[in-house]
């Protein structure tokens, strides 16, 4: 783990609010922090470099940071069982599990007091030999610990277990039966040397982990799914499930947990007389199906039955829980912008970016700047593929973020802070939830993506390239406010109503149906909109109901995505909502900005060609002062203002019909492999729109007016804001935005065409 690390309990800030930072540090030195307002946070000594301001006020220290633990994992637990489990004498568990592919080991089911010197008992995946193991623990002083196991348990296969404990004989038997029949099952037993009781008064009962020596503690997490864990009194046979009458079971038992119920929340409810419901800890993943689950219904919330499994994880991570150490209570009058609390150790450095945005319903500029928190998160601690297969990708790697004196930490050595969604969990799904609580080690200033900067310039993408437009905003003398993903969801068109003009950044990526409406309504209500990104407005994603900064993404049918959804599984469990593409929503981008994702490569960027259409009198002020044909041929992103993510016009997915191209992009580096999205390609030779793949291979710079007197503007191009600060900001992509913000700023209406 880096020696300095912390995180912000949230991403943006008021005047008059507080946020909070989380630091943790080994380094003996006394922690340091300050204030600065982020100007460029790209460290690329051949751009405007790190420009910082100081700010002076100072944050107030409320702890000491120390050494802290990452507490990864997922499972449920019920405290206070004490009761319920105390005399239990003879005892059943069973539990329906998926292992993941590499699921073993891990504990399914453990039960018992809390602590190294206490009793309990689990029923886990067991890695050697591979099956389901029993272990008992007799507590400090007695009997050395118990271990049983099956063999020949599948990965990636539902089997029924049943462990069973006779008080009487001091006998267990261990079962394991596929759910399909079609692999083999497993019978052992064996007598233990002490017998089982359990007493006290710190008794627990956990699902998908076993019972560490601290309370609250992940230990020996599960990977894989878990449904249906139930405790009975007494040994039954898995028959007896099936015919004994349902008020005999119930007398039984223990608990019994229907994860079906409340998917929405961290409650796991227990159906028995015993009322043990507990919680889910560090958010594994819901409404997932389970092993009755027969394809006929796709959607969660029409036959929940079907989805009664939640999918565990060892490296699941919601908030690391660090205690709070420093604290700013924003000075009223303080200027919206990008800030961060910078840190010191002795020679060890960190930063922790966050945003103040104005107070709410009085903004204090005309322009607005919307960041992509959301994005970010959702990307924060990528894991590029390159880090773990390519060594030479690693020393270029490191040796261009110490040429720059660039941020020296790489999420790939420090995997304990959870990576991002476009990375997969240890047993080899999909990592559908982000959470901002937690060092995210990527959105940092001077943080480097790609090495190489004779082929990528800068190498950086989201926040740091990002921060070219607010220093192209500074240099130019534009004032602005800055605004996040969080207030836009919360306040809708109201945050916006009052900003003539609107900026995106450059990846404006991952949006809920909140935001759209209220970007839609802004534009269709005189707005002025620039989109000066790529890729933009195409993952719908959905908020956590209880924890504010916990994000999840259901990767389902179509997109260009690092992992694909498990059918029935494209429904949020958040909110019951279909996920996915918002063009599976019925909104593809080109509805809201006139351009949608065509096409990606490599980091790598091209040019525009300024096409004839651009002498239209509706558009010819925008290139006044542009004489060139060809702009945008550099850059610190790609070293070029169209690359890597490409948007493009079509008039069938909603690009207004009056809407004008005015640029396009062109002869894209051969050797970044372009491809279609997979959304666009219908056989290997024939495309959605009818065309050939490689004309719809390009970026397409458009614009167009809309009711009550706005207009809309997009550059298609998640390179473009990288073009602005080439040339001490003096070139036609600058000059060419210049002329947009400023005639976007002039409350003469614009007139769409008849």
């Amino acid at each position: 783990m880096t020696p300095l690390a912390g995180y912000a309990d949230k991403l943006s800030v008021r005047p008059g609010e507080t946020i909070r930072f989380h630091v943790a540090s080994t380094v003996e030195d006394k922690v340091s922090a300050r204030l600065v307002r982020v100007i460029c946070a790209d460290a690329n000594p051949a751009g405007p470099g790190l420009q910082l301001e100081p700010v002076a006020s100072v944050p107030n220290q409320i702890a000491v940071p120390r050494a802290e633990a990452v507490p990864r994992g997922s499972y449920g637990v019920v405290m206070g069982a004490s009761e319920a489990l105390r005399g239990l004498g003879s005892f059943s568990i069973f539990a329906t599990v998926w292992i993941g592919g590499k699921g073993f080991p891990g504990a399914i089911i453990s039960m018992g007091e809390v602590g190294n010197a206490k009793q309990s008992v689990t029923v886990s995946a067991a890695s050697s030999p591979r099956g389901i193991c029993f272990m008992a623990s007799f507590g400090q002083g007695d009997a050395a610990p118990f271990g049983l196991w099956t063999t020949d348990v599948e990965p990636e296969r539902w089997y029924h277990i049943v462990c069973g404990y006779d008080a009487s004989t001091r006998n267990v038997e261990l079962i394991h039966v596929p759910v399909d029949g079609l692999a083999a099952a497993g019978s052992v037993a064996k007598t233990l040397g002490a017998a089982v009781t359990f007493g006290g008064e710190s008794g627990e009962i956990r699902i998908g982990g076993g019972l560490g020596a601290v309370p609250g503690t992940p230990q020996s997490n599960f990977n894989g799914r878990i449904e249906k864990p139930m405790i009975f009194k007494g040994v039954l046979q898995p028959s007896d499930l099936d015919t004994r009458s349902a008020d005999w079971l119930k007398a039984q038992l223990v608990g019994a947990w229907n994860f079906a119920l409340e998917m929405q929340s961290s409650r796991i409810i227990d159906i028995g007389p015993n009322e043990l419901h507990g919680m889910l800890v560090n958010c594994p993943v819901r409404a997932v199906a389970g092993s009755n689950w027969t394809g006929e219904e796709m959607h969660w919330t029409q036959n929940p039955s079907q989805y009664g499994a939640i999918h565990f994880h060892d490296d699941d991570i919601e908030d690391c829980h660090w205690p709070a150490t420093f604290e700013w209570t924003v000075p009223k009058g303080t200027r919206s912008g990008n800030y961060a609390l910078m840190l010191a150790a002795g020679a060890v450095q960190d930063n922790i970016p966050f945003y103040v945005v104005p107070p709410k319903a009085k903004p204090t500029a005309k322009v607005a700047v919307l960041v992509s928190t959301f994005t970010y998160t959702v990307y924060g601690n990528h894991l590029r593929p390159e880090w773990e297969g390519d060594p030479k990708w690693v020393a270029a790697w490191r040796a261009q973020a110490n040429t720059w004196s660039a941020y020296p930490y790489h999420p790939g050595d420090n995997k304990e802070f959870g990576l991002s969604t476009y990375n997969y969990h240890a047993d080899g799904s999909g990592i559908s939830i982000a959470s901002w609580h937690r060092p995210m080690l990527n959105i940092r200033i001077g943080y480097v993506t790609y090495p190489y900067p004779e082929i990528r310039g800068s190498g950086a993408r989201h926040y740091q390239p990002d921060t070219h437009l607010t220093a192209w905003l500074e240099k130019k003398g534009i004032a602005y406010d800055i605004i996040t993903d969080w207030e836009l969801h919360h306040e809708g068109y109201d945050l916006l109503k009052d900003y003539p003009v609107l900026l995106t950044g450059s990846h404006p990526e991952y949006h809920t149906r909140e935001m759209l409406d209220a970007l839609t309504q802004y534009r269709d209500q005189g707005g002025r909109f620039c989109y000066l990104g790529g890729n933009g407005f195409y993952w719908k994603i959905a908020l956590s109901p209880e924890t504010p900064g916990v994000i999840e993404i259901r990767r389902g049918e179509g997109g260009i995505r690092a992992w694909a959804a498990d059918p029935g599984e494209y429904y949020n469990q958040f909110d019951g909502q279909y996920g996915g593409l918002w063009r599976r929503n019925g909104r593809p981008p080109q509805k809201l900005a006139g351009v949608g994702f065509t096409a990606q490569g490599n980091f790598v960027g091209s040019y525009y060609r300024v096409l004839p259409e651009a002498q239209d009198a509706r558009a010819a002020w925008m290139f006044k002062g542009v004489s060139d044909e060809l702009i945008g041929d550099f850059g610190l992103s790609g070293h070029g203002a169209a690359g890597f993510e490409l948007d493009r016009t079509d008039k069938k997915l909603g690009t207004p019909r009056h809407a004008i191209v005015v640029a396009r992009s062109e002869k894209h580096p051969p050797d970044a492999p372009w491809v279609l999205v997979p959304e666009e390609q219908l056989t290997h030779l024939v495309t959605v729109p009818g065309r050939p793949a490689k004309e719809l291979i390009r970026a397409d710079m458009t614009f167009f007016e809309t009711p009550k007197g706005g207009a809309v503007f997009s550059t298609g191009s998640i390179t473009f804001c990288g073009s602005l600060p080439h040339n001490g900001f003096d070139n036609n992509i600058s000059q060419l935005l210049e002329n947009v913000v400023r005639r976007f700023l002039d409350p003469t209406p614009f007139e769409m065409p008849s």
